[in-house]
């Protein structure tokens, strides 16, 4: 496999530029390997029926690694419409990294509905006037999933990770997404970065030096920089690595589908929460919102909730997730995105141009 870390920051920008999306005709299958140009999937769903002869069409724009998940939920919800209303829902899916996603989505990828990793490519669509409610005014501010960063291994942990240090060891292949295009890579960062801000205080004082020295040395070690998620833990399933840094639900899944893989939960990690948000301007242009409300209230549901946590996620329902407590761990060390400064300061110190990641990138690429 080839080595990419070194492509920086171009050839993240290109990845950006160059995903395509995957908008399916009616039904519910979708691809989730980009087949069509972002125009491409606009026409495709700007053409579909929206309601004609008894059907309605919701186009979802999600993040890859809900695939599975919605795989499940779809069906209920189509089954439970149809009872209430008489009426047929189909789906547009499209499934890619989330940054990418939601740069579709301002750009013309008429969805309806984005669940998305990151808080902050929520905010991206709604800075361009095409979420002009407020998402995050529910009990559970707009998020649909929880989760936290962890380590995958093989079985066996032929190289004894334990911990974000051992992935600066020699020897050891890491895998990780790239920030620049997934919002998965971006909570692996965090928790990295954060972890060396909380082992740093542990020490005596906070110090963002060595976070960020932490993050470095494990960049060095990375083998390829996927452009999303599911993408680099697929590069895993093919032999690929010796440790991947991903949602801890994603592990678990292929923990539960048969794959011979050790979860590693470090002392220090983020917790990660994953939103949903309803587009108004693309559903008042396609006249289906109220099936497109129902659709995203379902998300909430206990019964929507139980089939995510049995995809290894974190249920936002207290009632679901105390069901589910006995399959996680929590540790001591667990921080969220409020101990780094909220997505604000993160995404300008961290991920902006010629902030820490950048340096990295850089610094990285000389070597």
């Amino acid at each position: 496999m080839k080595n990419f870390k070194a492509l920086g920051l171009i050839t993240a920008t290109l990845f950006t530029a160059s995903i395509a999306l995957t908008a399916c005709g009616t039904g519910t299958k979708s691809a989730s390997t980009p087949a069509a140009s972002t125009a491409a999937a606009t026409t495709a769903a700007s053409a579909s029926p929206k309601t004609e002869g008894g059907k309605v069409t919701i186009t979802l724009g999600a993040y890859s690694v809900v695939k599975e998940s919605f795989d499940h939920i779809i069906p209920k919800f189509k089954d439970q419409w149809k009872k209430k209303t008489g009426q047929t829902v189909e789906f547009q899916e499209s499934y890619v990294a989330s940054g990418a996603q939601a740069t579709a989505i301002i750009q013309g990828f008429e969805a309806d509905i984005a669940p998305l990793s990151l808080e902050g490519d929520i905010q991206k669509i709604a800075e361009k006037g095409l979420i002009t409610h407020d998402w995050k005014n529910n009990p559970y501010k707009g998020n649909i999933t929880a989760s936290i960063a962890a380590i995958g291994v093989r079985e066996g942990n032929p190289k004894g990770i334990k911990d974000w240090a051992d992935l600066t060891k020699p020897g050891v292949e890491v895998l990780i997404p790239n920030p620049s295009t997934s919002g998965g890579a971006k909570w692996d960062i965090n928790a990295i970065y954060g972890a060396g801000l909380k082992a740093s205080e542990a020490a005596g004082k906070k110090d963002p030096a060595a976070a960020k020295d932490l993050v470095s040395k494990v960049y060095k070690n990375i083998k390829v920089l996927d452009k999303s998620g599911a993408d680099s833990l697929t590069t895993f399933d093919k032999g690929v690595g010796d440790a991947i840094v991903t949602y801890e639900n994603e592990l678990l899944a292929r923990i539960q589908s048969g794959k011979k893989y050790v979860e590693i939960i470090p002392q220090y990690t983020t917790s990660i929460e994953n939103p949903v948000a309803l587009i108004d301007k693309y559903v008042d242009k396609h006249g289906n919102r109220e099936v497109a409300q129902a659709f995203l209230d379902f998300l909430y549901t206990p019964e929507a909730q139980k089939v995510f946590a049995e995809k290894g996620f974190r249920s936002v329902l207290p009632e679901v997730a105390k069901q589910y407590e006995k399959n996680y761990t929590t540790p001591a060390g667990l921080f969220n995105i409020e101990y780094l400064g909220g997505w604000d300061k993160v995404n300008k110190e961290l991920y902006g141009k010629g902030a820490i990641w950048e340096t990295i990138l850089a610094e990285g690429g000389t070597k």
